[in-house]
């Protein structure tokens, strides 16, 4: 007697309306996408006849140049380029330390059991929930005596304080969730505090640094408001730039510039998310948000 042949994909409803969400989903997320590049590339005679869906019969690169050296950001006109290396610059040492410290409080946390130990990662989670906009004044108020707001050191600090329960959570699930007979044959072999965090749970834990490395530095790289009332106007980032720039009332709107610059904005999330997605889901498979 020969096996039933399972039925094709076509013919399995279950399938059928599997792939019919994953499609809706992706041109959901896909076709805003779309119409901003194909904007992007018209010159402004060809996006004013409204043809919204239409492929370029002109493609031209000008808005992205524009975008970049001389769109008006504000008083100055320069584009989004000086925006980008602020973003950067604040990109880098936020997702750096940060990772750094939720990384030592999560071993702290999962071997290190100090008396109040529990209270503390409470404390924090708690702190977790609570809005930036809350607490925005009362870090002005403490940033401001001590010369940190407009700086590029305030704006640092502010995102490494309130990223500090996110990576707290992810690094001390991760570590919880070794086996503990590593620790303690390390601890016999007469391993130390940094030691062993170096040496032993470090290369145990790169699926993890590389997820906490990309909710980090998007979470920071998207971020407006923190960089608007902290950055100062010597360090505005690409944002706060970008939203300056869209929102220009005086002269001709130019939308395929602002188009661009959206575009040109989020390019450094998308490549972070393209290049280390694979990272991301082995580090997320591992536990990364695991209880």
């Amino acid at each position: 007697m020969k096996a039933a042949r399972p039925p094709r994909w076509y013919a399995d409803p279950a399938r059928l309306g599997l792939a019919a969400l994953a499609v809706s989903a992706a041109a959901f997320f896909l076709l805003p996408l779309y119409v901003m590049a194909i904007t992007s590339l018209k010159p402004m005679e060809e996006i004013r006849l409204g043809h919204l869906f239409s492929w370029p019969t002109q493609l031209t690169l000008d808005a992205w140049h524009a975008a970049w050296i001389s769109a008006c950001t504000g008083v100055a006109c320069d584009g989004v380029r000086g925006g980008f290396w602020n973003s950067v610059s604040i990109v880098l040492p936020s997702t750096l330390i940060a990772i750094t410290l939720g990384a030592l409080n999560g071993y702290a946390l999962a071997y290190w059991r100090a008396r109040g130990a529990a209270l503390l990662f409470g404390l924090l989670m708690i702190g977790a929930f609570i809005p930036v906009q809350v607490l925005m004044f009362p870090l002005v108020r403490m940033l401001g005596p001590l010369h940190l707001v407009g700086s590029l050191a305030g704006i640092v600090l502010v995102h490494v304080i309130f990223s500090m329960p996110i990576m707290t959570l992810i690094f001390r699930n991760h570590f919880a969730a070794l086996p503990r007979e590593l620790f303690l044959a390390a601890r016999l072999d007469g391993a130390g505090f940094l030691r062993i965090f170096v040496l032993l749970m470090l290369p145990l834990s790169v699926p993890m640094l590389v997820v906490a490395a990309i909710m980090q530095a998007t979470g920071v790289w998207n971020d407006y408001i923190l960089g608007l009332v902290f950055a100062g106007r010597e360090h505005l980032p690409m944002t706060v730039q970008l939203n300056n720039l869209v929102n220009t009332t005086t002269g001709t709107k130019l939308y395929n510039v602002d188009m661009a610059a959206t575009l040109l904005t989020s390019l450094v999330p998308l490549a972070i998310y393209v290049i280390s997605g694979r990272w991301f889901v082995r580090g997320i498979a591992a536990g990364a948000v695991r209880g």
